[in-house]
């Protein structure tokens, strides 16, 4: 039998959208729930990076770890076109998801 996981990227912004963070998890109701109450102390808690504006979901660890780093090595701009093209308004899509 297969055993089938769900990982994320995910990018959280502050409320003016200057500053991003990439990260991943395994669980992105969890992790963003810890980023939105500031129970995670760095960078996100520090730059008030509160905001889910982009996601993307994978199968394998690899493959979302991958992802991230590739994510992480663009240029701002072309990450803020990566994130428009998913979140035109840039707004926070936590509000609009179903956590199950």
């Amino acid at each position: 039998m297969i055993n089938i996981h769900q990982y994320w990227v995910y990018v959280m912004a502050n409320t003016t959208r200057r500053v991003i963070y990439i990260g991943i998890t395994n669980d992105l109701y969890r992790r963003y729930k810890e980023h939105k109450d500031g129970t995670i102390k760095g960078f996100t808690d520090r730059y008030k990076c509160h905001d889910l504006i982009y996601y993307e979901e994978f199968k394998l660890a690899e493959r979302a770890i991958a992802r991230e780093k590739e994510l992480k090595g663009w240029k701002r701009e072309k990450k803020d076109a990566l994130i428009k093209t998913f979140n035109p308004n840039l707004q926070d899509l936590a509000i609009g998801l179903k956590w199950v």
